[in-house]
């Protein structure tokens, strides 16, 4: 099985409720189509009522499984704006001003996920990701033991499976955040059955340079392995090291002459990026240049799941997407 039939099965056996928060986009109704004649998920779709069951009737989706909500009209709306405004008062917001926002579909479905009213959100295919990300910050906020919010993709191509971070979210982590988006990933990847075998990526494989970039990338490694010790609910081995170029991370024969005593040998599975730029330029030159296919990017770190798509998706992408965000909700 392929790493997405791998991960459709799995969450039709979990049966989580995701909600599509953009109705309004067709790409987003032939997902839940999917995702529904498939039993991957029970799907909630937010946007004007009428209109996204006459949508999807045309599509000749089961509109009998499907549950669509209009944010503004919902009998939530008093509730989750009340919420809303007990989360936001301390920074300045009034109840006149969450009502407001509790119209708009990424805040209301975010809210429907903070209230246990639905496993998971995804969004995006419409809207830019600092606004699918800006509510997820304000209102779910980080997991116990968590200060940073990152993303990761999944690298997949054929049985290789590879997880890349931080490719999409912070732009230049401190010592701490390289820290905690290893350990959130560490987690991501035991969450979907893999043992997670982390690289902490730098221009110098142990200390052939002396920099402050290369020293961070070091430091964040040490501190990683003293957390992942302390990992409860996951099972499996978690191994760390850094800071590495990539070829002593990935490649056996390079990894005996760089660095003979390094526990990864080669064959690191998970690869931290030391910023941003780096991440993402490689991302895309892998996706592009080794025929991989690259899902994300998807959010860790949050108390609950909500996972943001690019806006050039397809209804797959979605599908995927919203697969992945039913696992997260274990």
């Amino acid at each position: 099985m392929s790493f997405l039939e791998k991960i459709l099965y799995q969450a039709s056996q979990r049966q989580k409720t995701i909600v599509l928060a953009e109705g309004s986009d067709k790409r987003v109704l032939e997902a839940a189509k999917i995702l529904t004649d498939k039993k991957i998920a029970r799907i909630i779709v937010l946007g004007e009522t009428d209109q996204v069951y006459r949508d999807l009737k045309a599509l000749g989706a089961k509109t009998d499984e499907i549950r669509v909500i209009d944010p503004k009209t919902s009998d939530e709306h008093q509730r989750y704006a009340q919420c809303l405004y007990e989360i936001r008062k301390s920074k300045g917001l009034t109840m006149e001003d969450a009502e407001k926002l509790v119209e708009d579909n990424i805040y209301f479905g975010t809210l429907m996920v903070k209230n246990g009213d639905a496993d998971g959100l995804v969004g995006g295919a419409i809207h830019a990701s600092a606004d699918m990300i800006r509510p997820a910050l304000q209102i779910i906020r980080p997991a116990e033991g968590f200060k940073t919010i990152s993303s990761v993709f999944f690298m997949c191509r054929g049985e290789e499976i590879y997880l890349f971070a931080d490719c999409g979210l912070v732009e230049y982590p401190t010592t701490a955040q390289l820290s905690d988006i290893a350990v959130s990933t560490a987690i991501t990847a035991m969450q979907f059955g893999i043992e997670p075998k982390i690289a902490m990526l730098s221009y110098s494989t142990k200390g052939s340079a002396k920099s402050e970039g290369a020293m961070k990338v070091a430091m964040a490694a040490e501190r990683t392995r003293e957390k992942v010790g302390h990992l409860f609910g996951y099972g499996g081995k978690v191994i760390v090291d850094g800071e590495l170029q990539f070829d002593a991370a990935f490649v056996p024969e390079v990894a005996a002459l760089k660095c003979p005593d390094s526990p990864l040998k080669g064959r690191a599975n998970v690869f931290i990026f030391p910023n941003l730029e780096a991440g993402n330029i490689c991302y895309k030159a892998v996706q592009r240049l080794g025929n991989f296919e690259a899902y994300g990017p998807i959010l860790q770190g949050l108390a609950r799941p909500v996972n943001d798509l690019s806006r050039g998706c397809v209804p797959e992408d979605i599908v995927g997407t919203a697969a992945i965000t039913a696992l997260q909700a274990q």
